[in-house]
């Protein structure tokens, strides 16, 4: 993946505004909470001028013009280049084609699960599981009064939902099989936090598991299909 020289992704929602037309900041900001793009891209109005800054600096937007309207302070409207209009769309179809390794802060969790009690984290994860059923509520409540939007300006919106069921789905089944103690190594993930309780110290529980005292059980996992 090429690196960007400017690579905020809201540089690229700057680009795919004045795409469209010349405007001002402000207009962008509006523009873009309009559409609901505050659930894919992060807005943040303070670092929208550096980035904008930034864009204009390598030449991707330029002034196009400047207003004023009565004592209100000097607007400055600015306007793609045709090198910006290039780097918009390699940019969005690298986006689109290519697969990048993210680290969404659930993953980082998932591998750190066996710090917590097998029914703490159970409890966490039937707690999120509830948290994403809130979350899917309100976007069908959305879905229901964006219904007149064709569907080609609501993709990312059904992207976000479909991720959010698959990890609903995921989390679940991840909480039952803690609970019901089927999931592969719970027996030494159990005793590992009965030890910790009993005072027995890491360093002595790190040489066990080193020994193989730890997690002689185990599930195969479930083919990738």
């Amino acid at each position: 993946m090429a690196k960007r020289a400017v690579a905020n992704p809201l540089a690229l929602a700057v680009l795919a505004c004045l795409w469209e037309r010349p405007m001002y900041p402000y207009e962008m900001t509006t523009t873009m909470r309009e559409r609901g793009k505050e659930d894919s891209i992060r807005l943040n109005f303070g670092s929208l001028y550096s980035v904008i800054k930034s864009l204009e600096k390598h030449g991707f937007i330029e002034v196009a013009q400047t207003e004023r309207e009565g004592n209100r302070p000097e607007r400055v409207v600015y306007a793609i280049t045709e090198s910006g209009r290039r780097e918009a769309e390699e940019w969005l179809r690298e986006l689109i084609e290519l697969p990048v390794k993210e680290y969404p802060a659930i993953e980082t969790g998932l591998s750190l699960l066996p710090m917590l009690p097998p029914q703490v984290a159970a409890g966490l994860l039937e707690s999120r599981r509830d948290r994403i059923d809130d979350d899917l509520a309100a976007r069908r409540l959305l879905q229901e009064q964006t219904k007149g939007l064709p569907e080609l300006f609501m993709v990312e919106f059904h992207y976000r939902v479909a991720v959010l069921q698959a990890e609903r789905a995921f989390v679940a089944d991840l909480a039952a099989r803690i609970r019901d103690r089927s999931i592969g190594g719970y027996d030494a993930w159990e005793e590992l936090h009965r030890l910790l309780a009993d005072g027995v110290g890491m360093e002595e529980l790190t040489e066990r598991i080193a020994a193989g005292a730890f997690g002689k059980e185990a599930a195969d996992p479930e083919p990738i299909t």
